[in-house]
């Protein structure tokens, strides 16, 4: 469990509790806190990253019996992660009963996208069920927009790139989310530390037919990826490995990025700046230098020596599209987002 507090803007106090004990979330929530050196009598809301907010809950909100109704009802479409946030929601109100809490969703930053980038072509009883592309990493992108916009780098034609253990693309246009490469689940898109990406359904229905349901959703989500290729899920072990597999791990792991990132392009109708954000992202100048090599069809050519160096600025003076660094910003968000709704109810 990780947790940090703000005050306004400013970070004040960080902690982590590597083990939830037998005595459960809410005793590691305090002890947390304790290592922080926060009293909770201290706090004036607490506010939780939901992955999955579905169709319905599409900005940061109050929590509210009627909000965890929705967020259990998501549960169904992130089984692996709605019920562990639904379990931070429950232990903040056993720690301080009376305590405001806020949730902001991961899929929200994506209600943007239109109906066609969205739906899958199901019949309807099937789209009825919330069978859709809902995207994710949203928070991520999100803190992105307003920190290029603060700094008056907000380009009107952004390709996205938050590339850690999950990895996603967004097309941002003036801002706002027109496409992403996660779908239904954070399953789809790009190669990822443990995740396939992007795989043929009837291909997953063969693995569900040879191992079962469980098995191959195991397959899928926690066995594949750059650990099923190369042997490693972590870049940093995959560089150090030196064999063929983990060489191959890493050229398909660029691969699949930049011919994704061609379809965020197109979905914007051209390209103004590239960004980078999460652990690959921010500290991989190999990836990044065969990622932008990928992409030089579109004007895009860094300054290597930068790239080397992790600056914040990577395009070269004859770019014709901006290379962006920007570090994740994700706790910020949500506390910035939990505060603006507060202020909104006159707290």
């Amino acid at each position: 469990m990780k947790l940090k507090v703000f005050e306004g803007e400013r970070e004040v106090a960080k902690a982590a509790v590597a083990e939830i004990g037998p005595d459960g979330h809410a005793v590691a929530m305090a002890e947390g806190l304790a290592r922080a050196g926060v009293s909770p009598d201290r706090l004036t809301a607490a506010a939780h990253r939901v992955v999955h907010g579905g169709a319905g809950l599409t900005a940061t909100c109050r929590v509210t019996p009627e909000v965890l109704r929705q967020i259990e009802a998501c549960v169904p479409l992130a089984p692996l992660h709605n019920p562990a946030n639904l379990t931070g929601i429950q232990a903040v109100a056993e720690l301080s009963p009376g305590l405001p809490q806020y949730a902001a969703f991961d899929t929200a930053f994506h209600a943007t996208n239109p109906r066609v980038a969205v739906t899958y072509a199901l019949p309807q009883a099937e789209r009825d069920r919330g069978l859709r592309r809902y995207g994710f990493h949203g928070i991520s992108y999100a803190a992105l927009v307003r920190i290029l916009d603060g700094r008056g780098q907000l380009p009107e034609r952004l390709l996205a790139c938050h590339l850690g253990n999950g990895c996603s693309l967004a097309a941002i246009v003036n801002g706002r989310s027109v496409a992403t490469t996660m779908g239904y689940s954070p399953l789809d898109g790009l190669t990822m530390g443990t995740r396939s990406g992007a795989i043929d359904g009837n291909a997953v229905l063969r693995l569900a037919e040879l191992h079962g349901i469980e098995r191959a959703g195991r397959i899928l989500n926690r066995e594949s990826g750059l650990l099923g290729l190369g042997g490693h899920s972590d870049l940093r072990a995959l560089h150090a490995a030196g064999t063929a597999e983990a060489r191959f791990a890493l050229e398909h792991f660029a691969y699949w990025v930049v011919r994704h990132a061609g379809s965020m392009v197109a979905a914007m109708g051209g390209l103004d700046a590239v960004v980078f954000t999460g652990g690959i992202g921010e500290n991989d100048p190999w990836m990044r230098k065969e990622i932008l090599s990928g992409l030089a069809y579109l004007g895009v050519s860094p300054d290597l020596a930068a790239n080397d160096r992790n600056e914040s600025v990577l395009h070269s003076a004859t770019s014709r599209v901006a290379i962006l660094l920007v570090p994740a910003d994700e706790e910020r968000q949500i506390a910035l987002e939990a505060q603006a709704v507060r202020a909104g109810e006159g707290a």
